[in-house]
């Protein structure tokens, strides 16, 4: 459970809640300690202001120093504030009435405006004080300082109420973040752990996987879109390996059952006339031939696939070439009373490997014989323009409908499940490592034109 994405998210969007919280009490408690000490100061440097002013004019005009113990006692009573002082007395031969702190406290004779912190011989608190010069005239000299001081528990005391108050926004604040994590885990977490259980599935093999709609997009919807793309295609990579297996294993099993029938004719003496003898042979190497054709489209793609391929790079003629590909399938034309032709435009010599260009060639023109009916029509064309050369097949066979374009040129697929679908994955992986492409170009009647498209320099 402690190691799920569904508990681990809200963990730590929750942690990362009460750290942020935490810093920003601390942050708030230190801007509110500040504020407090400076509004502390700013007080008691207006009371220190004020009692030295009534205690110099009530000095000066009733000659009584008895005035500031009164005005202390009602400062002491109303503000918790407790008055000292340091100096000699102004009025000769009569007390301040104050609590006297040691001279040394504070440099009284200085005549300025001093805050300070200090702890009292008599009291075991430390005060946060303010000392104002005690003069009779605004230009006379100081007879001491006036102290006003105040208890710095009582400063802490002012922050309790805060504390108090930042606890209750973290709580409140760490519960709506808990449920808005717990929401948001779930809504990350649905489709990913549904990715999870199709992953499951699709290791066991069952690729037909139900995955939910991700609403809103972003990255999760795109991870399952691209899930359920990937499962398709996964599907459809095994059927087509099906497919595969099914069509190789009957194109092997024709010819081999054909070599071995003749194989068992002529030992067991039953084609004894030299002429049986030589039809069987020719079907045993015409067979043999086929099966090395069908060995070597599996060896070429699987080459082709690995990028283990080589080529050579030679100059190819390539209307004695395409002439050799034409001539090839001259007596399957005559046969089937297929109406072909060519018409080579051009005369062009490519740097190529004329072997691979041939295959090509011949790859387009065996999967045109396969679709075109007796009777019907295949061309083949060359021509060069722009410094490149085109070889197109033409055919009226019965096309290529829009959905199946882009299926084609994929390994082991035909369209009536017949055949190894290799001709046109190899064709279309050859010329794309000669530098080249197969291009299929929409007609509007029926047929297919396929384009091979060369450079004619490497």
């Amino acid at each position: 459970m402690f190691t799920s994405l569904r508990f681990r998210l809200p963990a730590l969007f929750l942690l990362g809640v009460v750290v942020s919280g935490l810093i920003a009490a601390a942050i708030a408690l230190r801007l509110f300690q500040g504020y407090v000490l400076n509004r502390s100061k700013g007080d008691l440097r207006r009371e220190a202001i004020g009692l030295t002013e009534a205690f110099a004019q009530q000095a000066i005009t009733e000659n009584d120093t008895g005035v500031l113990p009164r005005i202390a006692r009602q400062l002491e009573r109303a503000t918790g504030d407790r008055l000292f002082y340091v100096g000699v007395s102004p009025v000769p031969g009569k007390s301040v009435g104050l609590e006297r702190l040691p001279q040394t406290t504070v440099d009284w004779r200085s005549g300025r405006t001093i805050t300070f912190e200090f702890t009292p011989p008599s009291a075991k608190k430390t005060y946060l004080a303010v000392a104002r010069p005690l003069k009779l005239e605004k230009k006379g000299p100081a007879f001491g300082d006036l102290i006003v001081a105040k208890p710095k528990t009582e400063l802490n005391q002012r922050l309790i109420p805060l504390l108090e108050r930042l606890a209750i926004a973290s709580l409140g604040g760490i519960i709506v973040a808990g449920l808005l994590g717990w929401y948001l885990s779930r809504r990350i977490t649905r489709p990913v752990l549904a990715l999870s259980r199709a992953t499951d599935e699709i290791a066991r093999g069952h690729y037909d996987v139900d995955l939910p709609d991700v609403k809103g997009g972003g990255e999760i919807g795109h991870l399952a879109d691209r899930f359920r793309q990937m499962a398709a295609r996964l599907s459809v990579a095994e059927q087509q390996e099906r497919n595969f297996l099914m069509s190789v294993s009957h194109e092997l099993r024709t010819p081999l059952t054909a070599i071995r029938g003749h194989v068992d004719a002529l030992r067991e003496g039953v084609a004894e006339d030299p002429q049986a003898r030589a039809a069987s042979l020719d079907v045993i190497a015409r067979e043999g031939v086929r099966l090395e054709r069908l060995v070597g489209d599996v060896l070429d793609l699987a080459k082709l696939e690995a990028r283990r391929f080589t080529l050579l790079s030679e100059e190819v003629d390539m209307e004695r070439l395409c002439d050799q590909a034409y001539v090839a399938f001259g007596e399957e034309a005559r046969r089937r009373g297929i109406d072909y032709d060519k018409r080579f435009e051009a005369k062009p010599t490519i740097v190529s490997d004329g072997d691979r260009v041939l295959q090509i060639i011949s790859n387009l023109l065996s999967n045109a014989f396969r679709w075109t009916p007796d009777g019907g029509r295949v061309a083949l064309e060359l021509s060069a323009s722009n410094g490149s050369v085109s070889v197109a097949v033409d055919d009226n066979g019965p096309g290529v409908a829009p959905e199946e374009r882009e299926r084609i040129f994929r390994p082991f697929w035909s369209r009536d499940d017949s055949g190894t679908g290799l001709g046109l994955a190899i064709a279309h992986e050859l010329a794309a490592a000669l530098g080249g492409s197969i291009e299929l170009e929409p007609k509007p009647t029926r047929g297919s034109r396929f384009q091979l498209v060369l450079p004619q320099g490497q």
